[in-house]
């Protein structure tokens, strides 16, 4: 059992929890919540033992084994798999003392060891660790690939991957679904249903949340307190309190105003003068409490753009993907797409299908292969996507972001509407730089909804947002009166501001006759038909014949990207060196001797011509990497 008495906890100098009691049992299932900066993070590295307690005690039994995601993940050379099998230190460190028993021909030894990996299930270690990364999204093929060839939001899944491999009483996960997709989601909630150990999550995802948390522990104002239930159950308790607090403010005011007013008629009236005094005591003694705050800090609204051109876009038998000539790669085919003022719609299919393709496709950040988008003229765009947040210059102030946009108004005008974000006085003017991915999130949303949108582009626009302002978000959303197309794993932000479904699967963009629910049936009907293929040998053998098959046709599809990179790059160390050489020649003093003019002259044109030969050359070089990355990723 974890049990925190009367305790405090300060990092970096800011109190965050004080007198703070808290019991987890174990095997229970709890939600951490609260708003960003109210300490959840540092509550997790004291249970990990990295943090210690100001005052009070953090008790939890010693031979607990912790697990929890890593932050971050080195550029390996060592296969995904092997990596996400690291997280089991019982099995590693069994099978190194069986390496080491074999190397010495310690037959008593390996035997024994043959027995211990049988009992934790260590020979079918490798089929448990090829299911989570399954689960997690990852193909087949992908898991003997190298860490290093996976991007940030991969190498987090193999993070994922490796603690929940873990034989741990006590798992930690702080914000596990941020770098996930809807279908992942649907998977770690089964999975962490069925975890017989004690949970500890942090999350923004309310659904997530219902689904697997069973207790609720709410961190605001450097206290946490406990709620049974899920999260939809704490939102009810909560509310209950606050009315009851409200109710009680108001009482107490009322009191307070009825003793105020006798003191002040009778307080210098002699015959009432002892009276007067036990009122004011009175009123002194008494407790006035919090009035009820249900805003947030965050309130913001869409307003109507100047106009609403109909439609807003369309495409017709449009081919979307990476790459050019032979090297292309494609991921959407023969799309007919339209888009009108009031379209609320949400995509849906799993990761790689070409979700976020086509939101850069509507939103001219990715141009078709075939086939044209056409934007209306009077189209406002509203693009958020995670690259936008390191757009915004990081020297400049939220406020001057905004002054950018429209040097017009007065700076009380922007301040009003900033302070909707949560960025009120001296937020306002801090620079952007040492600034939480939350609240870079939510100053590109305040200057997406300043420019008066009307047609949104969202993807995944709630990740680094807190509760508040998620809801914020969905209120806004939910007013928004021109078109607007979301990719989400927030699944009530999806359900509570999208009219329709549309699936992305099999370079295919067709409307979804369902909800979300009927989604996650899809999903596992989808699963138990390529379950039971395998389950018959021959459709087995087929379909690991078709995935090598596929395997070589990325592999073959990718070699022309990868020499054209490796062109690049040899071109780009060939124009560096010969730079360098005439460098090492100008820094001869005796060449600026007036008998060297007409060397000197040449050596200054041939580096000028070298200087903008190496710029071509980087642009090259890096106009090849981003095709052979995107290519790589086929797209989130």
């Amino acid at each position: 059992m974890i049990q925190m008495r009367a305790m405090s906890l300060m990092r970096g100098g800011k109190l965050l929890l004080e007198n703070a009691d808290i019991t987890v049992f174990p095997g229970h299932h709890v939600g951490l919540v609260g708003r960003n900066g109210t300490g959840k993070s540092s509550l997790f590295a004291l249970l990990r033992g990295e943090l210690q307690t100001e005052q009070g005690s953090c008790e939890l039994p010693p031979a607990w084994r912790i697990a929890s995601v890593k932050q971050e993940t080195p550029a390996l050379d060592q296969a995904a798999l092997e990596y996400v099998l690291d997280g089991d230190t019982e099995l590693r460190h069994l099978q190194q003392q069986l390496a080491d028993a074999e190397a010495r021909h310690d037959g008593h030894a390996i035997g024994s060891l043959h027995d211990a990996l049988a009992t934790i299930g260590g020979y079918d270690a490798n089929a448990r660790a090829a299911a989570l990364l399954n689960g997690l999204g990852f193909q087949p093929d992908q898991i003997y690939l190298p860490v290093k060839a996976f991007s940030g939001g991969w190498r987090m899944r193999l993070n994922l991957a490796q603690a929940l491999i873990a034989r741990a009483d006590l798992l930690l996960l702080d914000e596990p679904t941020n770098h996930l997709d809807v279908d992942a989601i649907f998977w770690l909630e089964d999975w962490l249903q069925r975890y017989p150990g004690t949970l500890m999550v942090i999350s923004h995802d309310r659904d997530f949340l219902d689904a697997i948390a069973g207790q609720i522990i709410h961190i605001e104002h450097q206290r946490a307190t406990s709620y049974s239930g899920n999260y939809s159950s704490f939102e009810r308790q909560q509310a209950e309190q606050l009315a009851q607090q409200q109710a009680q403010f108001e009482k107490e005011q009322a009191q307070k105003k009825h003793l105020q007013s006798y003191i002040d008629r009778f307080r210098y009236k002699a015959s009432k003068a002892k009276q007067a005094q036990s009122r004011i005591k009175a009123l002194e003694r008494l407790q006035a409490g919090a009035p009820l705050r249900a805003a947030s800090g965050f309130q913001f609204s869409f307003k109507e753009p100047p106009q609403l051109p109909n439609p807003l876009l369309t495409m017709q038998q449009v081919q979307a993907g990476y790459g050019e000539g032979d090297a292309a790669v494609t991921i959407l085919a023969d799309i007919s797409f339209n888009l009108v003022p009031g379209s609320r719609i949400g995509l849906l299919g799993r990761n790689g299908a070409g979700k976020s393709t086509l939101i850069k496709l509507l939103a001219g950040q990715l141009k078709p292969q075939v086939g044209v988008v056409q934007l209306n003229p009077g189209v406002r765009l509203g693009y958020f996507a995670q690259h936008q947040l390191e757009l915004l210059d990081l020297q400049a102030s939220a406020l001057l972001h905004l002054q950018r946009l429209d040097p017009n108004a007065s700076e009380q005008q922007l301040r009003d509407f900033i302070g909707g974000f949560g960025f009120s006085g001296d937020a306002a003017t801090a620079a952007v730089g040492p600034m939480s991915g939350g609240e870079k999130a939510r100053l590109v949303l305040a200057l997406i909804v300043y420019q008066k949108p009307n047609m949104l582009l969202l993807d995944e626009p709630t990740n680094h947002l807190d509760s508040q302002m998620r809801e914020a978000l969905v209120f806004a959303l939910q007013d928004f009166v021109g078109a607007m197309v979301i990719v989400s794993h927030d699944r009530h932000l999806l359900r509570t501001t999208v009219d329709e479904f549309y699936l992305v699967a099999h370079q295919q963009v067709q409307p979804f006759a369902g909800d979300l629910d009927n989604y996650h049936e899809w999903l596992k009907q989808q699963a138990s038909s390529a379950n039971a293929d395998t389950t018959d040998g021959s459709s087995g053998k087929a379909d690991r014949k078709a995935e090598k098959r596929q395997a070589a046709e990325r592999r073959q599809a990718l070699k022309p990207l990868k020499d054209k990179v490796a062109k690049a790059e040899q071109k780009l160390e060939h124009v560096s060196a010969v730079l360098a050489e005439i460098n090492q020649l100008l820094a001869d003093n005796s060449l600026y001797e007036a008998a060297n003019k007409a060397q000197l002259t040449e050596l200054l044109q041939r580096q000028a011509a070298q200087q903008q030969a190496l710029q071509a050359a980087e642009e090259a070089w890096m106009e090849a990497e981003e095709a052979l990355h995107q290519a790589s990723e086929q797209d989130n």
